[in-house]
């Protein structure tokens, strides 16, 4: 018995189409949203963060600072959970003496991979 087969352009993606468009520019990657909210809107803390996609926001301020040689103001604050308890997190802000370099990561990393150059230290 053979198979039948729908034509091509009445395919769903159920049914293999997986034919979609590409848009003309890649979305950003997560440290380069976080940096820009940085530069542009002011500090976070992870919950803020999990609105730009960064669901482990230390880490990534350990790789703007440690792959990257930015530097961020710490400080603790007091906020509600999920549930409504208080804990303890830690508010980060880039200091406006590393404007400038941030600037400049953030336009290396919105340059293609092959293009990118390490910032100068």
């Amino acid at each position: 018995m053979k198979k039948a087969t729908i034509p091509e352009e009445n395919r769903s993606l159920s049914q293999g189409n997986i034919t979609t468009p590409t848009p003309a520019s890649k979305a950003p990657s997560k440290i380069a949203r976080v940096l820009e909210h940085m530069l542009y809107d002011g500090s976070l803390i992870r919950f803020e963060a999990e609105r730009l996609g960064d669901h482990c926001l230390h880490s990534t301020i350990s790789s703007l600072a440690n792959g990257y040689g930015l530097k961020f103001e710490r400080q603790l604050e007091r906020v509600p959970n999920h549930w409504g308890e208080p804990c303890t997190v830690t508010r980060y802000t880039l200091p406006d003496s590393e404007r400038r370099r941030a600037v400049n990561v953030l336009l290396m990393l919105s340059k293609p991979l092959k293009q990118r150059q390490k910032v100068a230290a």
